[in-house]
This record gives C-alpha cells, structure tokens and sequence, in this order.
C-alpha cells in the first residue's frame, strides 16, 4: 500500500512515515499542499494522511482539490485543533476521518486500516493461497504450517500479489503500490524480490507459487511455472 503523507513539521513526518514503513507501507512525504498536489497528480495512492495546518494550502483546502480531481483515496486528516466546528469543516472538505494532536501511533494505524477495509483495498485477517497463509494484522507468513521471515518490503510485495491471487500484475502496478517515489523505474530491483521472495516461499516445494508472465508480469498461485521465469 501507497500513502501519501502531507506534513510540514519535520520531526512528525520523519516519526509518521518511519512508522508506516516499519509497517510495510511504501511512504511519500509532502511538506506542503503545493507538492502534495503534484505527488497526487502523477501517483496512484491507496490513502493519504493529511495535516490541516500547513504552508500556503491549507489541508481542507488539499481534500477539496483532490476531491474535484476525482481522487477516491481515503483522506485521513491530523489537526490539533479539537473544535466541532474545525472537524465539520475537514470532513466536509472531503477527508474520511479525523484524528487529533497528540494521537496514539497505534491508533493512526487501526483509523487507516479502517479507512482502506471501506475502500475495499484491505481484508482483515487471513490470506490464503494454496498452503501459503498471510496473517495481515500480524504480518505473519506460514507455507506448510512453517513460519516465513521476511524483511517489510518483501512482506509488502508478497501481500500485493496475494492480494490478486492468480491475476497477473505488471511491474508498474507493483512500483505504484509498493515502492515509493524514490523507485527507479529503470532498475532490477522488483526483480531483484522477486527472486528473495521465491527463495523464502518456494525453496524446497514441489509446487511454485510465484511465477513470472514474461511480457506481462507475475502472479501467485499454483500454475505451472513458466520457463521463462528469472
């Protein structure tokens, strides 16, 4: 999952998006509403944490643009203001929560999982693929009852593909979701988890559950390996 993260204080945003990616979340920081409309335009993002106090655009202001440019990402808005009226106003703007300053790291985590379950983006509880099972609120990975251990980025990517089981996806729908801005869309590196992820999952059963379309992609599920595979 991709969220975009609009935050003009530094010491909160480098506290926010450290957290999110420690929780497999791929993170781009906006310290404005200038930039975080620009990061919106040119990136798919699955939600967005949006501060209300910011430099030139104010928050409310970002939701509504993002809101009239047809963005249905889940808008999770931080203020230190606690008044009715300045909630009213948020969630009228466009944003699907509210959360307020000080806040509870553990809280924001449970909001956002909330607010991209309504999306339909997140199931809560267990995945499964074949004797592959992904439990989401643990991010616990078990083939064959044996537990797995896997960076956050490779539980990322593998909980990306589980998510669309059997389906092909393309290098650039994982870069979308799973790397963040400083991806090079030029490098190896999705290839490069691919074969991490294969070693950890498929090494030493008969049946591979990650393969590679060439042209196209990769999937998860029990077809038949293509021979082509890296």
């Amino acid at each position: 999952m991709r969220i975009l993260l609009v935050e003009d204080e530094p010491r909160m945003s480098g506290f926010i998006a450290r957290g999110l990616r420690e929780q497999a979340y791929a993170v781009d920081v906006a310290p404005d509403g200038e930039s975080a409309l620009e990061r919106a335009a040119s990136n798919d993002y699955d939600a967005v944490i949006l501060d209300v106090m910011l430099p030139g655009i104010s928050g409310i202001d970002v939701a509504r643009r993002l809101r009239a440019d047809g963005s249905d990402a889940p808008i999770l808005m931080l203020t230190a203001r606690d008044a009715i009226a300045d909630r009213i106003a948020g969630l009228d703007g466009g944003a699907d929560d509210y959360l307020i300053k000080p806040f509870d790291f553990g809280e924001l985590l449970a909001r956002l999982r909330a607010l991209l379950r309504r999306k339909g983006e997140v199931q809560p509880g267990m995945l499964t693929v074949a004797d592959l099972t992904l439990d989401t609120a643990k991010q616990d990975v078990r083939r064959a009852g044996k537990r797995i251990e896997l960076t956050a980025k490779e539980y990322a990517l593998l909980e990306f593909l589980a998510r669309r089981a059997g389906a092909v996806v393309g290098r650039a729908e994982i870069s979308e979701h799973v790397w963040d801005e400083t991806y090079e869309p030029f490098s190896n590196t999705i290839e490069v988890y691919i074969k991490r992820l294969r070693r950890k999952i498929d090494d030493g059963h008969a049946v591979p559950l990650i393969q590679t379309r060439r042209g196209a992609g990769y999937s998860l599920g029990c077809r038949p390996a293509d021979p082509s595979e890296d």
